[in-house]
């Protein structure tokens, strides 16, 4: 499966002109914290320093950048969940902005997915802010993740350039590596919602571009957080599933099996 995942990312990686490495020089790393603190607008707080990298990097945990010839534009780390359950917990992936449209945090995940099942990791996870489109996208239909849990205000206040002021309401994702679902997404087909004969569904939808709405009104963009945290958590707590999300009408959610089944009768 590992060389099925390397060719992937090397498709990937020619695409977006770009090489994904491992992280391990202290000089990198230095050049890592800096790019993660220009990706969150806080260059002189950066998100993780250059000595817990460091660390991390020593615990074999997942640190890395992608590099446009000489210059790194990106940097993606993960660390290991209990060893049992054989999962990485991705805790931080960016790009910068100039690198918009080439791709490039695609290549970094699936430089991390094959380097996960090289080392018989079968499970990523993640968080991601509900409210970005681009992100759930990416995640939910890009890369065939799919949604396990929304964490309300996760990580509490936040002082970074894009989450200041803002409820941190996150949605984990889980990403299972070797699925044939996670295999097509690599491959280039993104996951597409889908929507059972006789299912009662709905969606729920999120803004264009709440980053947009945050500088310019607020107010709203704190209605649409608690808009659809209620309608998510309230789906999910009654057992329903997300099926998915799409760019225009945001996230389908079909309810809980035994309703679904009922519906179909």
């Amino acid at each position: 499966m590992s060389g099925e995942a390397w060719t992937s990312y090397e498709a990937a990686a020619a695409a977006s002109r770009v090489v994904v490495r491992q992280l391990a020089e202290i000089d990198e790393l230095r050049e890592a914290a800096d790019v993660l603190g220009a990706i969150w607008g806080v260059p002189e707080n950066p998100p993780m320093s250059a000595e817990l990298l460091r660390a991390m990097g020593k615990a074999e945990s997942y640190v890395a950048g992608a590099y446009d010839g000489d210059t790194m534009v990106g940097v993606c780390v993960g660390f290991h969940s209990t060893p049992a359950s054989r999962t990485m917990h991705s805790h931080i992936a960016g790009v910068l902005p100039a690198m918009a449209g080439r791709h490039v945090g695609f290549a970094l995940k699936l430089h991390q997915r094959a380097w996960c099942l090289d080392r018989g990791i079968e499970l990523m996870e993640w968080t991601f802010d509900p409210l970005v489109s681009r992100n759930a996208y990416f995640n939910l239909a890009k890369l065939g993740a799919y949604v396990a849990e929304y964490l309300p205000d996760f990580y509490g206040a936040m002082t970074d350039g894009i989450n200041r002021d803002e409820e941190s309401d996150r949605i984990l994702v889980h990403w299972p590596l070797a699925a044939p679902e996670v295999v097509a997404a690599c491959a280039g087909e993104p996951a597409r919602p889908v929507l059972p004969p006789g299912a009662a569904a709905a969606w729920v939808q999120v803004p264009r571009d709440v980053e947009r709405d945050r500088r310019t009104d607020p107010e709203q963009a704190r209605g649409w957080r608690a808009k659809v945290r209620e309608q998510l958590l309230t789906a999910l707590s009654a057992g329903g599933r997300v099926a998915g999300f799409d760019k225009e009408q945001g996230y389908l959610v079909l309810p809980h099996d035994r309703d679904l089944e009922g519906d179909m009768e």
